[in-house]
């Protein structure tokens, strides 16, 4: 018996080692989840709204360093993933987002909900695949799995006409491509432990590239090999232990001016897995651009990205975990230790919370007790927002820690990314935090946390507020407040009407509390932190801000 195209791109997906989907229903692809039915080897998660699929697909990616995987339907539907799109290319996370479309016969007529995707997804996507023959999509899935991962990872959308779905193919599915190999830096590694073995006060700054265990792993043995300090970017605080001695910071945004330019006084900067991008640049003034203010040596594995906006000293086209475990060989002597003292005390005696002077609750004291109760191989998620300040500045992550968040900056995130954290990996404690904004954007996927009973524990914080936007007003137009007020609703009754617990927080009294009764929580539980505005920021009040 002939098989339907879409039974064919099932067993592709299962193929390329894609084990679940996230998916809004949509008319323009039902072959496929006809194919889907019944499956044992592939998991059908059905999501309330397409950019809360698209989130969970990137989460699912961040998490497992392949593909993530959602379908949605045509027009509509993708323009609704499209925020998953975006931030897979500003995150560099490998995504494909299968698009139903019009039959072949329709296309460029304007038919309903017709998109041209390749235009639409023209500066996001790394490549746009229309699937017109049902007997290459072997060669396309495959494609767009090799095109996601290699060599900077990023989104790739498939077109799928629904009526090439319903159409015969003998074709069969093909293995996986192996990755190129990129080279491990060679002579290169060695010039470079040269270097920063004669440099008075060296830095090496680490990207997404060294997320995986193994990139962990070598950046910890490389920075200890050479004894240079390390700082890490945006979101990336758990690529290595925020206790260790050679711990440096992170590259985030609104980051302290003095922490900035202790971090300038560097003589040597060694940039390992980022794209040094507005963000870990500092809007390109550590290191600064285009030409630093001291010598930069650059290494990633997509050449596309060296010199693209900085000018190097050096670069090097490598693999950056293979390079660090040449670097880390290649060691021949260690920077002077007063330089990473000075830069780890700064990090280490901001880190513990304490009170803020006026007495409001923000965000801390959940940090706080977090930092001492969750356990070593927590996976922790946030959203976009200035309440994750308080997590980024307080949280000590360690080596079994794990962090999920929106480099790109999209609100959204927090909720669907730990739903699809707490499917990726049960048993293992997941905590997000996200703002009140952010909950009301995609946090209707803590039905699909109930459906599944994914024990998330999604900490809201309530400032009545979109705070960020809000900084900036008093930072520009001092006391003139438009378009930031919230009118939020309960948050710890909204969640029970979902069938998830219900949490407050009122006073920072009840934090500890209250925190440990939801980590407790056999089942999806939300905290609604009634934080209060006037703390604005981890490092500012709207006080401060005034002045």
């Amino acid at each position: 018996m002939t098989q339907r195209a879409a039974d064919l791109l099932v067993d592709c997906l299962v193929a390329q080692g894609t084990d679940r989907i996230f998916c809004v229903p949509g008319e323009s692809y039902l072959p496929v989840l006809d194919a889907l039915h019944g499956r044992s080897d592939i998991q059908t998660v059905t999501c309330r709204h397409e950019g809360g699929a698209a989130f969970m697909a990137l989460a699912d990616a961040k998490l497992t360093h392949r593909p993530g995987v959602a379908f949605v339907s045509r027009g509509p539907g993708a323009t609704n993933a499209a925020i998953g799109v975006h931030s897979a290319e500003q995150d560099a996370a490998p995504l494909i987002l299968f698009v139903g479309h019009v039959p072949r016969s329709q296309i460029g007529r304007g038919a309903f909900q017709e998109v041209d995707y390749a235009k639409t997804f023209a500066d996001m996507a790394k490549a746009v695949l229309m699937v017109d023959d049902p007997e290459r999509i072997p060669e396309l899935v495959a494609r767009a799995y090799t095109v996601a991962q290699t060599p900077t990872p990023g989104p790739v959308v498939v077109v799928l006409p629904e009526d090439v779905l319903e159409a015969p193919s003998a074709a069969r599915p093909q293995d996986p491509t192996p990755a190129p190999a990129a080279c491990d830096g060679g002579e290169a590694a060695a010039e470079v432990a040269r270097r920063i073995a004669g440099a008075r006060r060296p830095l090496l700054i680490a990207g997404v590239r060294l997320a995986a265990s193994e990139g962990r792993a070598a950046l910890l043995a490389a920075a200890e090999a050479l004894g240079v300090p390390v700082v890490l970017s945006f979101k990336m605080q758990h690529l290595f232990p925020n206790r260790h001695p050679l711990y440096a910071g992170h590259l985030g945004f609104k980051i302290p001016a003095p922490h900035r330019e202790l971090l300038a006084e560097a003589d040597l900067v060694l940039a390992v897995g980022t794209r040094l991008g507005e963000v870990v640049s500092q809007n390109y003034r550590f290191p600064r651009a285009p030409v630093p203010d001291q010598p930069l040596i650059h290494v990633h594995d997509d050449p596309r990205h060296l010199g693209r906006v900085h000018k190097h000293d050096l670069a090097v086209a490598a693999d950056p975990t293979a390079f660090l475990h040449r670097l880390a060989a290649a060691a021949t002597g260690r920077a002077p230790a007063d330089w990473a003292e000075r830069l780890h005390a700064f990090v280490a005696q901001r880190m513990p919370w304490q009170p803020p002077a006026n007495g409001a609750l923000d965000p801390g004291p959940v940090v706080a007790r977090l930092a001492e109760v969750l356990p070593d191989d927590a996976i922790l998620v946030t959203d976009a927002g200035n309440f994750s300040g308080w997590l980024h500045r307080h949280f000590p992550f360690g080596a079994g820690h794990e962090l999920i968040g929106a480099v790109g900056g999209a609100m959204g995130l927090g909720v669907p990314a730990a739903v699809a954290a707490g499917l990726r990996a049960p048993g293992r404690s997941v905590v997000t935090f996200v703002g009140d904004g952010g909950m009301l954007m995609t946090g209707a996927e803590l039905a699909t946390a109930v459906r599944h009973r994914v024990p998330v524990r999604i900490f809201v914080s309530n400032n009545g507020s979109y705070g960020t936007i809000r900084m900036h007003q008093e930072r520009d137009f001092p006391g003139r407040v438009a378009g930031t007020e919230l009118a939020n609703p309960d948050f710890a009754r909204l969640a029970e009407a979902y069938g998830a617990r219900g949490l407050t927080i009122s006073t920072p009294e009840e934090a500890a509390r209250v925190t440990d009764e939801a980590l407790a929580t056999d089942g999806p539980v939300v905290v609604d932190i009634r934080t209060e505005v006037e703390n604005i920021t981890a490092f500012a009040t709207l006080a401060d801000l005034r002045n």
